[in-house]
C-alpha cells in the first residue's frame, strides 16, 4: 500500500514539474515571437528605438506613463480631437527629453496662441514624457483642439548607429533633428524649433519664407551672430561653418522633401565621424559644416525671428527687429530659469501664466507688468522692452480690430 502511494506521489510530482517546463517555454516562446514582430516593423521603418526608451517600453508599469497602453501605443501616439480639421497647413517638430516638457509646452503654447492656421506637432521625447505631454496638452481649451492636432514619437536614430553617441551629442537628443527627414516621410515641409524658443507672432509669418526659397535652397537659418566682433565661431571654431558668423540651428525651416532628394542624411553622418572630435554646439556644428560646403542650398532669414541674449546683452545689434519687433525669442543658455536675463525670463513667465483661450491683451498685460520690474527694467535686454513687446501689440491690435499706428 505504502508502495502505491509513493509511486502516485512522484508520479504526481512528474506531472507538476512537466506542466510548469512546458508553460515556461509556451510563454518564452510567445514572448520571443512578439519581440521579433516588433523588430521586424521597426527595420521596415529604417529606424532604431534609443536604447532607453525600448527598455523603457518593455516595462509598461514604470514612470508617469498611462498603464492602460500596450507597447506599440507607447511608441507613437497620435492626438487631436475627431472634431479637428482633416489635414494641417503648418507642421512644427520638436525634440525633448530631460527637465524640459514644460518648457516644450510653453513653446507651443505660444505659437497656438498668435497662430491661426492649423497645426500638427511632431514630439520626439524619451518615453517617460509621453503621458505627461498627453496629459497637459489634452487639457487645453476644446478651441485649441480645433486647430492643433499632434504626434509623440519616442527618441530614434538610424540603424548601425550608436544611438546612445549621437543622443549625448550637445544638449540630449538635439540630434534626433537631423534625422527627421527620413523619420517623417509623409511630411513636405515643417519648422522644426528647440524647446527654449518662444513665438512673439504668428509662425504663418516664418512659414512665408518657405515660398521665397528658390530651387535650390532646402532650408532656412537665422545667423549666429550679425556683429563680428562677438561671434563665436569667427574666433574659436576648429571645423568650418557658413559664411562670417556662423548659423544659429535653434528654429530651422526644413524642406523635407526636398533634404531627402539631397540625400541629407548620407552627408551628415559623415561629417559628424570626420569633426566629432571638434564639435561644441553638436549638431548645430554639424549644419553650420554642411552649409558651408553647400551655401547655395540655405535661405538666411532675419535676427528678429531667432532673437537671443546675445543680441541685446551687450548692445543691441538685431536692427531688423528695431523695425519690426522681435518675432521669436529664443532663451538659449537657461535664461528663461535664471537670473542672468530677466527680459527673457519674464516673457516665458508670462507666456506659461496666460490661460489660453482668453482675451490676448491680458498677455500683453502680464508682460508690461514684469517688463516694470527694476532688476528687467534695468538689464540691458530689458531697456529694449518695446522690441519684445511690439508684436504683441499688433495681434492686440489685429484682435480688437484696431489698425496699426
Amino acid at each position: 500500500m505504502r508502495f502505491l502511494y509513493r509511486v502516485g506521489l512522484l508520479a504526481g510530482l512528474g506531472v507538476f514539474v512537466l506542466f510548469v517546463f512546458g508553460y515556461s517555454l509556451l510563454n518564452t516562446s510567445v514572448a520571443a515571437i512578439a519581440q521579433d514582430s516588433d523588430s521586424v516593423k521597426r527595420n521596415k521603418l529604417g529606424l532604431q528605438l534609443d536604447a532607453n526608451d525600448h527598455k523603457k517600453q518593455q516595462d509598461s508599469s514604470k514612470g508617469g506613463r498611462d498603464p492602460s497602453l500596450n507597447t506599440q501605443a507607447q511608441g507613437m501616439f497620435e492626438g487631436g480631437r475627431p472634431s479637428a480639421s482633416p489635414k494641417a497647413s503648418m507642421h512644427l517638430a520638436v525634440v525633448a527629453c530631460g527637465d524640459r516638457t514644460n518648457e516644450t509646452l510653453v513653446m507651443l503654447k505660444s505659437a497656438l496662441i498668435f497662430t491661426s492656421t492649423k497645426l500638427h506637432c511632431h514630439i520626439f521625447a524619451e518615453t517617460d514624457l509621453h503621458f505627461g505631454f498627453r496629459q497637459q496638452i489634452d487639457s487645453w481649451p476644446a478651441s485649441i483642439h480645433e486647430k492643433l492636432t499632434y504626434t509623440i514619437y519616442p527618441i530614434m536614430y538610424p540603424p548601425g548607429e550608436n544611438s546612445q553617441e549621437w543622443k549625448k551629442l550637445f544638449r540630449p537628443c538635439a540630434s534626433q533633428r537631423l534625422f527627421l527627414p527620413e523619420l517623417l516621410t509623409d511630411v513636405d515641409s515643417l519648422l522644426y524649433v528647440d524647446t527654449d524658443i518662444l513665438f512673439l507672432s504668428p509662425m504663418e509669418n516664418l512659414w512665408n519664407f518657405f515660398s521665397a526659397m528658390n530651387s535650390t535652397q532646402l532650408a532656412a537659418l537665422a545667423p549666429e551672430h550679425e556683429v563680428k566682433s562677438i561671434g563665436w565661431y569667427n574666433r574659436f571654431a576648429r571645423h568650418p561653418y557658413y559664411g562670417e558668423t556662423g548659423l544659429n540651428s535653434g528654429i530651422m525651416l526644413m524642406n523635407l522633401t526636398r533634404l531627402r532628394a539631397f540625400h541629407f542624411q548620407d552627408k551628415i553622418i559623415p561629417y559628424y565621424k570626420e569633426y566629432k572630435l571638434k564639435l561644441t554646439w553638436g549638431d548645430q556644428d554639424l549644419l553650420n559644416i554642411l552649409f558651408h560646403y553647400y551655401p547655395e542650398r540655405l535661405l538666411v532669414f532675419p535676427c528678429e525671428w531667432n532673437y537671443r541674449p546675445d543680441h541685446c546683452m551687450y548692445m543691441q545689434n538685431c536692427k531688423s527687429a528695431e523695425t519690426h519687433g522681435v518675432r521669436m525669442v529664443h532663451g538659449c543658455r537657461r535664461v528663461f530659469f535664471n537670473e542672468k536675463q530677466p527680459a527673457f525670463k519674464a516673457i516665458y513667465e508670462a507666456i506659461e501664466q496666460y490661460k489660453l483661450d482668453t482675451d490676448i491683451s491680458l498677455l500683453l498685460e502680464g508682460m508690461k507688468a514684469k517688463m516694470e520690474e527694476p532688476d528687467t527694467k534695468a538689464s540691458r535686454c530689458g531697456q529694449v522692452a518695446n522690441m519684445f513687446l511690439k508684436q504683441v501689440e499688433s495681434s492686440v491690435r489685429k484682435a480688437s480690430g484696431e489698425t496699426a499706428p
